[in-house]
């Protein structure tokens, strides 16, 4: 018949190239963020263990957050860990 038409199999593509892009961005964002938490907790801790390493002001912040900083680092450090073994960090090296 001169009706009939060829028709390919369509096979669907679910890969979208973003989300590349947003793993690479989360996992600079996640890691980034875990290096300053570590960063803010060794600054606190070493301002309550050495009392002529910091200023009072220093130490008055420490002694008032540490709490605060060892719960960010214990939720980052979930967040990063879920992250790294459902999606993996690809840092695009």
């Amino acid at each position: 018949m001169p009706f009939d038409v060829d028709v390919p199999d369509i096979n669907p593509d679910f890969s979208a190239p973003f989300f590349q892009g947003l793993q690479v961005i989360a996992s600079y964002v996640l890691a980034g963020a875990m290096i300053v938490v570590f960063i803010m907790l060794v600054v606190a801790g070493a301002a309550l263990s050495f009392r002529g390493l910091a200023s009072d002001r220093v130490r008055t912040w420490a002694g008032e957050n540490i709490l605060w900083i060892f719960i960010a680092a214990a939720v980052l450090g979930a967040a990063n860990g879920l992250f790294a073994w459902f999606v993996n960090f690809d840092f695009g090296f």
